[in-house]
């Protein structure tokens, strides 16, 4: 194989694993915990709950002037090896979290307080009490 043929190979297999990547369905806590007022459109008219879900969005019907099929809160990244809540628990929108640490705690704290870390987004808690998963629904 000549190396602009494997130059090929890697770019067409790198797009169909993002294809799949993109295509997962989401977690019902990171379709029930986004505020409405918060939903930004991943579909079409007309979509179809299947469709919205092949496309790794969330759907619910039951709003109307709303959108139906509309992008996940994101899963909470994790630090690696560090004790803690199990990911699902620590997805909610910014404004709900509720402090659990201290300016400056470091992930390990965090973590040894059985709490969610995620410093992604500045001048709000980093460190914040997960939420029960029995609330989640599609």
């Amino acid at each position: 194989m000549r190396p602009r043929d494997a130059m090929f190979v890697a770019v067409v297999l790198t797009l169909g694993l993002c294809a799949l990547v993109g295509g997962e369905k989401p977690s019902p806590c990171q379709c029930s915990r986004l505020k409405v007022s918060n939903r930004k459109n991943c579909g079409y008219l007309h979509i179809s709950r299947d469709q919205c879900f092949e496309k790794g969005c969330c759907f619910n019907s039951s709003i109307p002037g709303v959108p139906w099929c509309f992008y996940p809160l994101p899963l909470q990244a994790s630090e690696p090896c560090l004790p803690g809540p199990d990911s699902e628990q620590c997805v909610m929108e910014v404004s709900d979290r509720k402090n659990c640490g201290f300016p400056g705690i470091t992930p390990k704290d965090c973590a040894s307080r059985n709490c969610c870390f995620s410093n992604a987004v500045p001048q709000v808690p980093w460190c914040f009490f997960p939420k029960p998963v029995r609330d989640c629904y599609y």
